[in-house]
């Protein structure tokens, strides 16, 4: 009997024990929820990542041909543009004897009869180029050489890489332009034999920080094209193609623009209000351009004499009507101040854009 019994028993079991592992099977496994890992402390006298990586490029930067290619042509053009400039002051020295600011216009004035444009012009037209070659070949660059896997295994964030070379590309454009600056000083000074005021000198270190601004927006938009191209020609074809379409052919495309959407009758006068519609609209349209941006704001800071960024909206009983003298530091940088912060936001939105980019993209061995 317990034999037959324990027989009976047994499948009775077997039954219960494969519905107890149904069951279990679907029954969802609970797992604990893996919370965000918060970025280790870093250790007593262990520099960040991004100043290794940042260190790193700018030796390499400074060093290399690049640098020193673009260095002595702007260098070149900035002398020529100064030199020529100041034998016209020389020519015209008992004229220009009691001119405010005698120095800055070294930095602001051309030669009538040579031709040359001035420095900031050179600025302006070429100083993209310097953000456009530290920055068209930054991320491809390392993926093409077989180097950005490694350099990601390294015991570093990933958005130190970027960081790093952002922060690398603007001291290396910094120590150029105050390279650049230095040099066209000395030839005004040597032609001339005037040494700068304590606000000359002021004047040129704030404007060294605008046109840094401006570059770094190039800087910028050319680690963006790096980061979403793969090859470092491409890049540096598709940045220069952009820098050619805001430099040369904005200013035709914002005529056309103001032409339809504020007309200029054919019998309007010069301070027509018809007319000054269609300027203040090329002006406001010319804005998203950082070039103009930066021409405007160069105007100012590099010139005390100038009290408005915008001359061509003056009408006449205006300017009559305005009280004659030199503004300050300060009262310069009060009116420049838009196009200050607004260089600054479109740095920071391409800089941030190529960030992003980045920190989506998936780095594969």
């Amino acid at each position: 009997m317990s034999g037959q019994s324990n027989s009976l028993a047994a499948p009775g079991q077997a039954v219960r024990g494969r519905r107890r592992k149904k069951l279990r099977a679907e029954q969802p496994e609970q797992r604990p929820a893996v919370q965000p890992q918060a970025r280790a402390a870093r250790p007593a006298g262990v520099p960040a990542g991004w100043r290794v990586i940042a260190a790193k490029e700018f030796a390499d930067q400074v060093t290399s041909i690049r640098f020193l290619i673009l260095t002595v042509v702007l260098a070149l053009a900035a002398a020529a543009a100064v030199y020529s400039t100041a034998g016209a002051l020389k020519n015209l020295a008992s004229d220009a004897s009691g001119a405010p600011s005698l120095f800055l216009l070294l930095f602001t004035r051309s030669a009538d009869a040579s031709g040359i444009p001035p420095f900031t012009t050179f600025i302006t037209f070429l100083g993209p180029l310097l953000g456009i070659a530290f920055g068209f070949d930054g991320i491809n660059g390392e993926r093409s050489e077989g180097t950005l896997p490694r350099l990601l295994s390294q015991p570093i964030y990933r958005d130190d890489v970027i960081n790093g070379k952002f922060v690398a590309g603007l001291a290396t454009i910094l120590v150029i332009l105050i390279a650049v600056v230095g040099i066209v000083a000395a030839v005004g000074i040597i032609q001339l034999g005037i040494q700068p005021g304590v606000e000359d000198v002021i004047r040129l270190g704030l404007w060294i920080i605008l046109a840094a601004a401006y570059i770094g927006f190039w800087l910028g938009f050319a680690l963006l094209c790096s980061v979403l191209l793969r090859r470092a020609a491409t890049s540096a074809l598709t940045a220069l193609s952009v820098w050619l379409v805001v430099t040369i052919f904005a200013g035709l495309l914002v005529g056309l623009l103001a032409g339809l959407l504020a007309p200029v009758p054919a019998d309007a006068s010069a301070g027509s209000p018809e007319r000054l519609a269609n300027v203040s609209m090329q002006v406001n349209l010319a804005r998203i351009a950082p070039n103009q941006l930066f021409s405007e704001a160069t105007a100012l800071v590099l010139d005390p004499r100038l009290r408005t960024v915008t001359p061509d909206l003056i009408t006449p009983g205006q300017a009559d009507q305005a009280i004659s003298g030199l503004l300050s530091i300060d009262q310069s940088v009060l009116v420049v101040w838009p196009q200050f912060i607004a260089l600054i936001a479109l740095t920071a939105g391409a800089f941030a854009v190529a960030y992003v980019a980045f920190m989506r993209q998936e780095v594969r061995a």
